[in-house]
């Protein structure tokens, strides 16, 4: 915030500064394997647009939200703005931005925008567990649901639903799939390769 006054003067350099903030979350939302934020302490404005960006958000019990435009007098880009309302819905959006209260942990996990909460001491460890179980899985299939989790969220016109059929196909002919199968039947972890 304390650079806004060189990078967001006016509406031109605040075009800009969108447009590359706009590439970098577009970077974390299109990555091709699930995203996990990490949050503790505060988590305000960038942060939590960078959070938002993530597929999964593990919270601390310590963890505060907010989004502080309204507080600011700054036009929120309506990538940020569309992301929280698919992410919380538009009643939920609304009261974010237009109250641009602080949320606590357990606020933030009522309204949906983090997925788990956890004690501080515990955090990095319970996030290491679960990125790791997540990590276990069939890595086509995670791609698969990935892709077709971001496609139904656009409009019906835009969705690649040849992609997400293509992918979902690539799961069934590969040796994961096997794999799968034959390591629930054995009953034993399965084994994948994301082939």
């Amino acid at each position: 915030i304390s650079e806004f006054a060189t990078h967001r003067k006016d509406s031109a350099s605040a075009a800009a500064y969108e447009r590359t903030t706009a590439e970098a979350f577009e970077a974390l939302t299109t990555f091709a394997k699930p995203l996990v934020a990490m949050i503790h302490g505060v988590c305000i404005g960038g942060g939590l647009a960078i959070a938002a960006s993530a597929d999964l958000r593990i919270a601390a019990d310590d963890a505060r939200f907010a989004l502080p435009a309204a507080r600011l007098g700054l036009g929120y880009h309506v990538n940020g703005v569309e992301r929280l309302v698919r992410l919380l819905g538009p009643s939920t959006a609304s009261e974010l931005f237009f109250t641009a209260r602080r949320y606590d942990a357990a606020e933030a996990l009522r309204i949906g925008l983090v997925n788990q909460v956890v004690a501080k001491a515990e955090l990095e460890r319970f996030t290491a567990g679960y990125v790791a179980a997540i990590a276990a899985n069939a890595p086509l299939t995670l791609r698969a649901a990935k892709r077709a989790i971001a496609e139904i969220q656009r409009d019906p016109a835009r969705r690649d639903l040849a992609t997400v059929q293509r992918l979902i196909a690539a799961c069934f002919e590969s040796t994961d799939y096997a794999e799968g199968v034959r390591a629930f039947l054995e009953k034993r972890p399965p084994k994948f390769r994301g082939a």
